[in-house]
């Protein structure tokens, strides 16, 4: 039996991969991967590695995550190094615990190789910190795409009231929600919020608003987006630097 890698590519930007992620795509015999891994990635792989897609979008899964699961088992079985390279963090709403637990289930090795999380470095990318001395002093991140089949939300929009920085992943489907949501819960319709498309790469694009107007505002924005809500938004101004670069 092969090891499993269980392997995050980070938010994009392909300078962002770690050095133990990149060691073990380039002795990878089969990677199976995500949507969201920059593909430039999988250029780096040794000549005869297999590629196997296994990306979900809103609305359009290749495979569910059950299949998915049993295709990196079975993987498992045929090669000795098998990288699943999944976008960001396998452990940040990667589903990488799910993965994890049915690899030991059936007794097969497995390594988690963490990424640089889209929930920091994107806003990083935009100039926005997710805290800030005097402005934020934590941050919360939440999935910004719950299962329809869930018959009540999990999310506890009431504890919201006092965060200082939401960062909302996979919401921009939902942005209308996540913001009504918050302004129900006490938060003020002029609170400060971004919305962030395909961030690190050479596409980003960034769009400022409140929580009354960035519903508008974001009309046509391009997925993945990040949704960030909080008065570090406000620092963008001063903190700007990739579209300078």
């Amino acid at each position: 039996m092969g090891k499993v890698y269980l392997t995050g590519a980070g938010p994009g930007d392909v300078e962002l991969l770690t050095i133990k992620a990149h060691r073990v795509i380039t002795q990878a015999d089969v990677i199976i991967y995500d949507r969201l891994a920059n593909p430039e990635i999988l250029d780096m792989a040794k000549d005869g590695c297999e590629f196997v897609y296994v990306g979900k979008e809103d609305g359009k899964h290749t495979l569910p995550q059950d299949e998915i699961n049993e295709v990196i088992y079975q993987n498992a079985l045929k090669h000795n190094v098998v990288v699943r390279l999944k976008g960001g963090d396998p452990f940040v709403f990667g589903r990488g615990g799910e993965e994890g637990a049915y690899l030991h289930e059936r007794d097969i090795k497995f390594e988690i190789i963490p990424g640089i999380t889209s929930a920091v470095s994107v806003p990083a990318y935009a100039g926005i910190p997710v805290t800030h001395r005097g402005v934020a002093v934590s941050f919360r991140v939440v999935t910004g795409h719950e299962s329809p089949n869930k018959k009540e939300s999990q999310i506890p929009w009431e504890n919201f009231k006092t965060d200082d920085t939401i960062v909302f992943l996979m919401g921009l489907h939902n942005l209308e929600k996540i913001s009504s949501k918050l302004q129900e819960v006490g938060k003020p319709k002029d609170y400060p919020c971004a919305v962030i498309s395909r961030g690190t790469t050479k596409d980003q694009s960034v769009v400022i608003g409140t929580l009354e107007n960035i519903v508008q505002k974001a009309k046509g924005v391009p997925t993945p987006a990040l949704i960030i809500v909080g008065h570090v938004v406000e620092l963008r101004e001063q903190l700007k630097w990739f579209e300078k670069n």
